[in-house]
């Protein structure tokens, strides 16, 4: 039960807090539902006028039943709902959907008798039973007849779609479908209305409604609880206890459960219950319930990771700012690529890291030592259920320190297109993409997040498999178009310098090390002087083709001595034109290449056994050295090349 007591308390601590006044947490006996139409009446219940609407939800009054309704005869909502249920005058127009209007009216009525009445309820009852909902809709030309006189179910191939065909969920337009969501306009005030409305424009959130009715709602639906007893979430005893629990908890049309008791068919706890009430297995209050995934419901809306059904959630319950665990540091802390002037000059992970560090302590100063942090992710294996496939507690140093250590230890310069350079670690979602590709199916992907979370937010070993993907998969350049294959290229090289680390085998540095000698280090350097010497004579010549060290990249990784013997002597026509055009720096660049064969130790250059990704971080490291920027004009690189077409 730790994770419904941390979303109680979330909800205790962030409704009505200020900093959340754009996007706060609604109340409770209230649940979110997409409306397509909107009626506003006046005071006295009068039709004013209607308009269709598009992308709004509306979040509405409902009861437990009519909150997780399902089945054939679905309960219906107090006061907002779908035409066959608020119209009288459906049946009368031909509607194709069963009609649920006198159970409407009698919820509906029954909230206007009460002590808790509320005059816009009231309106809103002495307009529907007049019965002209359909009427006043088709007359305002937003429902639709057809020539007998019966409200159309799909509209005519061929023809325009009118926009409320255009707006019902795709394969169900029958307008009987159609949700309405009302506003009373109270003539001595035009500015008081209902407006029940969460509106989504453009990436911003607003949650407008009538704070007295809402506050009506929620206390005759308390009047109506019957069950009293244990809740086992919040330790209150004699508390209204809920039958049944809110779903639509990651999008309006989500009817998955996170719990549910329903084993009426199939008797899966026959023999262990006497009853299948599922009250003898677990008992939760209705207003915890209530609160619990009102506030997941709201969190996954405000800040959730999404991969497709699956959502990861992370969350402070003091509502304290905090990073998100999936996000890359190009979004997470605006980190980016250092200017190409200074990007290699060094180690670039000092810059890096000291950034991240700054980053972390700038939301470690907003914590509060005794910080709880969450961490959890959902997905469904089924439409109707939902499951909890991670969760985690952390104290709010414990969780930064974590998220610092993945964001230094897998940090690698990434290139994900022209406009997204940048430095730290890759996503769990791109490191999906770059083992399985960015075709990999939704399932495999979700199971590598699901594999990964841990290694994020535990610092557990990340698997051994990823790691040999990525590698085997940047190996095959010449198979990859040019942006995968350098996205999959700086995820390699990641994953494989925090796996090293991870491993206590030493550290390797995010710019070239001239000193290194380990023979795979060595290897991709050699290849990568061999690329760019073919690059630059291609250049020159004003040819544009892949390079034979490209070419046979994924024969290098696995044969590299014999392989480079073939790449060296396919490299003479490109010397012959640079020796022509750019002598000093042919020169040059040969120096070098005699200073890394002179590296090797023993039989290193000569044994053909296959390389490891380290042979990816000396070529990552060596191509971004060769690339950077001339030297100055008073150093020996540059009187090299001063001869040269390359100072011209």
């Amino acid at each position: 039960m730790g994770w419904l007591q941390k979303l109680i308390e979330t909800y205790d601590v962030c409704a009505g807090a200020d900093q959340f006044a754009a996007n706060s947490l609604p109340p409770i006996s209230h649940t979110p539902q997409q409306a397509h139409i909107e009626i506003v009446i006046d005071e006295h219940g009068n039709f004013r006028r209607a308009r269709i609407l598009q992308k709004e939800e509306a979040l509405i009054p409902a009861t437990e039943e009519s909150a997780g309704r399902v089945g054939t005869k679905p309960p219906p909502h107090p006061f907002c709902d779908k035409i066959q249920y608020v119209a009288a005058d459906y049946p009368t127009h031909g509607g194709a959907k069963p009609s649920f209007h006198t159970e409407y009216l009698e919820q509906l009525t029954a909230w206007c008798v009460s002590p808790f009445a509320h005059p816009k309820a009231q309106a809103v009852l002495d307009y529907v039973r007049r019965g002209r909902v359909v009427s006043d809709l088709v007359r305002e030309q937003l429902l639709y007849l057809d020539s007998d006189g019966t409200l159309l179910t799909q509209w005519p191939a061929g023809a325009p779609k009118p926009d409320i065909f255009r707006f019902l969920p795709a394969g169900n337009t029958d307008q009987g479908n159609a949700f309405i969501r009302w506003q009373v306009e109270i003539l001595h005030d035009p500015a008081s209305t209902i407006a029940y409305r969460h509106v989504v424009d453009g990436g911003s959130q607003m949650v407008a409604g009538d704070p007295d009715l809402q506050s009506a709602w929620v206390r005759f639906n308390a009047s109506q609880m019957q069950q009293e007893g244990l809740c086992m979430a919040s330790g209150e005893a004699g508390v209204a206890l809920a039958g049944s629990h809110p779903k639509r908890l990651r999008h309006p049309g989500d009817g998955a459960k996170l719990i549910s008791s329903n084993d009426k068919s199939g008797f899966t706890f026959r023999g262990r219950f006497t009853d299948d009430s599922g009250d003898q297995a677990c008992t939760i209050g209705y207003g915890a319930s209530q609160k619990a995934h009102l506030a997941l419901r709201w969190l996954i809306g405000r800040q959730a990771h999404r991969n497709g059904d699956q959502v990861v959630v992370s969350w402070s319950v003091g509502g304290q700012e905090i990073p998100d665990p999936l996000a890359d540091p190009f979004t997470l802390f605006g980190i980016r690529e250092a200017p190409a002037e200074t990007a290699y000059e060094g180690d670039a992970g000092q810059a890096y890291a000291l950034a991240l560090k700054l980053k972390i302590a700038g939301y470690l100063s907003h914590l509060p030592p005794s910080a709880s942090i969450i961490v959890m992710a959902l997905d469904s294996a089924t439409p109707g259920r939902l499951s909890i496939v991670f969760y985690r507690e952390f104290g709010g140093a414990e969780f930064l320190n974590r998220i610092e250590a993945w964001h230094e230890w897998f940090a690698w310069h990434q290139k994900f297109g022209k406009d997204r350079k940048f430095i730290g670690a890759p996503t769990p979602r791109d490191i999906a993409e770059a083992a399985y590709g960015p075709g990999v199916d939704d399932r495999l992907r979700k199971a590598c997040v699901e594999r990964l979370l841990p290694c994020l937010v535990d610092g557990q070993p990340i698997p051994r498999d990823l790691v040999e993907a990525t590698f085997r998969r940047a190996s095959r350049r010449i198979g990859l178009e040019v942006w995968d294959w350098e996205r999959t290229l700086g995820v390699a090289c990641a994953l494989f310098r925090g796996y090293h680390h991870q491993l206590k085998q030493g550290n390797f540095a995010m710019a070239l090390e001239p000193d290194r000698n380990s023979r795979d280090y060595l290897f991709g350097r050699l290849l990568s002087y061999a690329d760019h010497i073919e690059q630059r004579a291609l250049r020159l010549a004003g040819e544009q083709r892949d390079t034979n060290a490209a070419k046979l990249m994924q024969r290098f990784a696995d044969h590299p001595s014999s392989t480079w013997r073939q790449i060296n002597s396919q490299l003479g026509p490109s010397r012959s034109r640079l020796r022509s055009r750019s002598p000093g720096y042919l020169h040059l660049l040969e120096q070098q290449i005699d200073q890394i064969f002179g590296q090797f130790q023993g039989d290193d250059f000569t044994n053909d056994r296959k390389l490891t990704a380290e042979f990816l971080l000396g070529y990552h490291c060596q191509r971004a050295n060769l690339s950077a920027p001339k030297p100055s004009a008073n150093s020996p690189e540059y009187l090299a090349l001063s001869d040269s077409e390359e100072t011209s």
